[in-house]
């Protein structure tokens, strides 16, 4: 079993990195980029809920977060790009 402290060193860890992330998805300016980086960030929360010891959530954030809306988002962006030319 994970001692309270490293539980707490490590959950304090995956938010400074979810935060990052958050920030990250923000100041990416090209699509693509940033819909790759909004799919790392999706894998950042899941691995935020598998610390805090919430599995459902966790498969839930994966298929959706991590692979499902970036997949629909690029998508859109080929599209949008289609439609351009």
């Amino acid at each position: 079993m994970i001692s309270a402290g490293l539980m707490n060193t490590l959950q304090v860890t995956v938010l400074v990195l979810v935060a990052a992330g958050a920030t990250v998805v923000v100041r990416t300016r090209t699509r693509v980029r940033q819909v790759l980086a909004l799919s790392v960030y999706g894998m950042l929360l899941a691995i935020l809920f598998l610390v805090f010891q919430a599995p459902d959530v966790t498969l839930s954030e994966l298929t959706v977060g991590a692979v499902v809306l970036p997949i629909i988002l690029l998508l859109a962006i080929a599209k949008v790009r289609k439609r351009e030319q």
